[in-house]
């Protein structure tokens, strides 16, 4: 059996000590000799081996020992040997530690006092204690702070034992005499934790007698403070008034220990406007004040909980919760920039949007690392804000334009997605966001925001001059034509053979690309291959920076180049009174496109043009050259009502979800009230009338948070052994984020007396056992409650199996019963959660880990498969109701889910339906880890039939 142990010594199992060698090593007068061999005894012990003719040989040759390090290593022998016979009487011999043990606690030394005072707090035979009580009682008085303080943590540890209110009589009596007379903060602290641990009147009795003085105690009595007032308000809600002022004068200690433990002990205890804001206000200056980012960090998780519960309180606080930029940390940022935003409302949108334009502003100075990124958030953001205040977009929409040409192309893409939908939703702006885009078009040096800025222009350019503006902007980003000379395209010829094996081996770097809808489409990859430079090009007006593009083969933003013309030349024939200077543009826009082809075709890039684009821009020369009403309308009109469709639908989706969560109730119709009016107001401060008034509030709404009602526990026991076994076991597991807890209730259905019985338990996957269950002696059918903490690492599916074993007096053996294994399900540890669809296919395509799983199920309703695998799962649909809607044989979804240790979860469902009705396809699960692609791609395995 494996023993427990304070201290783990390191085993060598290849080279295991010999009895006879560690007793010669025992018997010699070497020191060192004599540490080596009682370190091998320990191991040996602790490994399983017995080792009884030692004893002997210890208590002969160690006990006298004055060694510091000997006498140590002798006590953690004695606290792992065995101390009773097979009926659990103490053996005989250990009348002999007691000696020992006594002697220590008289010796001289302050040490060796102290560390048998440690030793007795793990000791719990009562029979070797209780001569001890008189040496244990004189160390309450010795002059060191060190002894006394470990002579109370023994006396807490005796008294704690099943007979140690019997040895111990008058133990909290003394306790807290000492406690009014004792000056060290460690003993103070260790008398005040004893009384609150066994005689909580006295310990409650005594705070409240000192309660002036609690603010000058030492920090860890401070803590234990803060500790009884929790559990004493949790028994007793209606006697908090009184403890919440201790609180409240604590918050102003130096300790930041102290004031964090207030500020959560206050948010817990009270409702009370007041006292929400003397926690927050706490939790700022703890933001602010303290320089490691794990606390930063910590804190905003604090805030970021009040925020949720206590609205209204926090939004007067964005400003302090902003200073928190200051920090370089981007994860302080993000986490601070996500609760503000959750904080804007009318009144102060104006001061946010203004420190976030500063802090823009700041990002223009290179010094700091990953400026791109913070730059980033800050542009999402302020996108953000103008979309829920549209007011506020003018103030910001042109400083943002300013980052069109920035180095970070994500930021930049943010920049123009902002802008093309703060031109929809404020048409008051759309001379001025055209006029300046068209200003700043060169700088642009991305093609994805260049692309975007095309659409812009061929869409919102609606007057003669702006679409005159349009074509001269683009042309001139174009550069003369053709966009390569004759002499170019000789050399190309020349140099057919390293054409030809670049276009091999462009052409095995074709790969699908990912549509927002989850499906794949072909595209070509030629930017990416070794050969050609980079879609990144420095802008300038000699050299457009749409001409650089094209020239590296971007045939994609040439199809947009196309369209926009065409767009911009459609327009022209409404607004231009000329025909003369329609036909020009339209000439110089056809001459554009065939240059384009000629460009595609050529032998000058390393690669040809791609059918898509070719075909698109072949449909622009048709059209040109024979347009109708219908196409115009559809060109002109139809691609932005498509757009206004999207931005309205994404609308109403936000506004059903904040209608859908303020609509949750937690009250019930026939829940009692206590009227505030009717209560007495005497002697109560203000802040006590507040938190009244509060509870009532919150209990009159339902806002009161509630423990999982019986029915739930229920679904959470989980049988461990059999009706017919000796012994019956059941569990009650509950979840905690990053740790599970085991209650396990232990019933001896026999009607014998079993020994030594012992929860063994063992784990697998990522999950580790903290403690391991000590052993029990059960009474004919009596119970035992045992509970057990795991720790969980990452998210996947754990497994928790063992048995239990015990003695009984008639056989010597062990009996051992295997217990049913209890499976961790992953949906604990998974939640639905929200990215853009650019965030969804950045890393769909960086993660590495795929499982891939065939759709086999009886259900024959695509909407109704893809319900049942997010209900499953708990995943969020990211694809929109509207691309859902409709029944044309096939569906095509993106599901999305974080867990709680900040790992993504990516899944898509490709479904297809057959003729004879049933659905065929696949679900693709992606993720960074091993772990939660496997245990999702198993649970929907198992779930995927519907009805289970």
């Amino acid at each position: 059996m494996e023993k427990s142990c304070s201290l783990l010594v390191h085993f060598d199992k290849g080279t295991p000590a010999i009895a006879n060698e560690i007793r010669e090593a025992l018997e010699g007068n070497d020191v060192e000799a004599k540490i080596d061999a009682m370190k091998k005894a320990i191991s040996l012990l602790l490994n399983g081996e017995t080792l009884p003719q030692l004893f002997i040989t210890i208590v002969r040759y160690v006990l006298p020992s004055e060694d510091h390090t000997v006498q140590k290593l002798l006590l953690l022998y004695l606290e792992i040997i065995e101390k009773t016979d097979a009926k659990g009487r103490v053996l005989p011999e250990m009348i002999l530690i007691c000696q020992n043990l006594r002697n220590n606690l008289q010796h001289p030394n302050e040490y060796i006092r102290g560390v048998t005072l440690r030793f007795l707090c793990r000791l719990n035979e009562a029979e070797i204690i209780e001569p001890l009580i008189p040496s244990v009682l004189q160390n309450l008085e010795h002059r060191h702070p060190y002894i006394r303080r470990n002579a109370i943590l023994a006396m807490m540890s005796i008294y704690k034992l099943p007979q140690g209110e019997q040895i111990l009589v008058d133990a909290p009596e003394m306790i807290e005499k000492l406690l009014s007379t004792e000056q060290d903060p460690s003993a103070k602290r260790n008398a005040f934790l004893m009384l609150f641990t066994c005689a909580q009147e006295r310990a409650v009795n005594y705070l409240l007698t000192n309660v002036d003085k609690v603010s000058e105690w030492g920090e860890l009595l401070q803590m234990i403070v803060l500790d009884l007032i929790r559990k004493v308000c949790r028994t007793n809600r209606g006697e908090k008034g009184r403890y919440i002022k201790i609180i409240i004068s604590l918050l102003n200690v130096p300790s930041t220990a102290v004031v964090y433990e207030c500020a959560g002990t206050l948010v817990s205890l009270s409702y009370a406007p007041t006292a929400i804001r003397a926690a927050a206000n706490t939790y700022c200056q703890l933001l602010l004040s303290q320089s490691d980012n794990n606390v930063k960090l910590i804190v905003l998780d604090r805030l970021n909980e009040l925020k949720s519960s206590h609205r209204e309180v926090m939004a007067d606080m964005f400003m302090d919760i902003l200073r928190a930029l200051s920090s370089p940390n981007l994860d302080v940022r993000r986490k601070t920039l996500d609760i503000v935003l959750e904080l804007v409302t009318n009144r102060n949108i104006n001061e946010v949007v203004l420190t976030l334009k500063k802090e823009v502003v700041k990002t223009q100075n290179g010094e700091l690392e990953k400026n791109g990124e913070y730059r980033q958030m800050l542009i999402q953001a302020i996108h953000s804000c103008a979309v829920k205040f549209p007011e506020v977009a003018s103030t910001v929409v042109h400083l943002l334009m300013d980052f069109l040409g920035d180095s970070n192309v994500a930021s930049a893409t943010d920049v123009i997605v902002f802008v093309r939908e703060i031109i929809e939703t404020n048409p008051k702006l759309r001379v001025s966001i055209i006029t300046r885009l068209l200003d700043t078009f060169y700088q642009i040096r991305a093609s994805r925001v260049c692309a975007c800025a095309l659409w812009i222009v061929g869409e919102y350019c609606l007057s003669l001059s702006e679409v005159e503006s349009g074509l001269a902007t683009i042309k001139q980003c174009l550069g003369e034509l053709p966009f390569y000379s004759r002499s170019e395209e000789d050399e190309g010829n020349d140099s057919s053979k390293k054409v030809q094996q670049v276009n091999s081996m462009t052409v095995s770097s074709k790969r699908p690309a990912i549509l927002s809808d989850g499906t794949y489409a072909t595209q070509s990859a030629a930017s990416e291959t070794a050969f050609s430079p980079p879609t990144f090009v420095q802008g300038s007006l000699a050299s457009g920076n749409l001409r650089s593009l094209l020239l590296t083969g971007d045939f994609f933003l040439g199809a947009v180049v196309a369209c926009t013309l065409t767009k911009l030349v459609l327009r022209l024939e409404e607004v231009q009174p000329s025909k003369v200077e329609v036909h020009k543009a339209s000439t110089q826009a056809l001459l554009i496109f065939v240059s384009m082809l000629q460009l595609g075709q050529s032998p000058v890039l390393p690669h040809p043009i791609d059918n898509d684009s070719y075909d698109r821009i072949v449909l622009c020369i048709r059209l040109l050259c024979n347009t109708s009403d219908e196409i115009r309308n559809i060109w002109l009109q139809s691609c932005r009502q498509s757009f206004v469709s999207m931005l309205t639908e994404q609308q109403l989706r936000e506004t059903e979800e904040i209608r859908a969560r303020a609509q949750i109730s937690h009250a019930q119709p026939d829940d009692l009230i206590d009227f505030y009016h009717l209560k007495s107001r005497k002697g109560m401060s203000q802040l006590e009338l507040e938190d009244e008034v509060q509870d009532d509030l919150k209990r009159a709404t339902g806002e009161f948070i509630k423990e999982g009602d019986a029915a739930n526990k229920l679904n959470r026991i989980l049988q461990l052994t059999g009706f017919s076994d000796p012994v019956y076991a059941e569990a009650y597991v509950t979840v905690h984020h990053y740790d599970i807890a085991l209650d396990v209730t232990v019933i001896n259905r026999t009607k014998e007396t079993l020994q030594n019985l012992c929860l063994e338990l063992a784990t697998m996957g990522d999950l580790k056992l903290v403690e391991r269950p000590q052993n029990y002696t059960l009474a004919p059918e009596s119970s035992k409650k045992i509970k057990a903490s795991i720790k969980v690492s990452s998210t996947e599916t754990g497994v928790i199996f063992g048995n239990i074993v015990y003695e009984t007096s008639n056989v010597h053996e062990r009996t051992v019963i295997v217990l049913n294994d209890i499976h961790i399900d992953i949906m604990d540890y998974i939640s639905p959660a929200v990215c853009s669809d650019g965030a969804f296919r950045t890393m769909w395509a960086e993660f590495e880990w795929e499982n891939k799983v065939a759709v086999n199920t009886v259900i024959q309703d695509e909407k109704e498969f893809l319900d049942h695998i997010m209900k499953s799962t708990n995943m969020k649909c990211l694809t929109a109701p509207s691309a859902l809607d409709g029944q044309c044989g096939f569906l095509a979804a993106n599901l999305y889910a974080k867990s709680v240790f900040g790992e993504d979860a990516l899944v898509n469902v490709s479904i297809e339906k057959q003729v004879d009705g049933k659905l065929s396809g696949y679900i693709r699960i992606r993720s960074k880890t091993q772990g939660i692609a496997l245990s999702l791609g198993d649970k929907i395995t198992l779930k995927q039939k519907g009805g289970i």
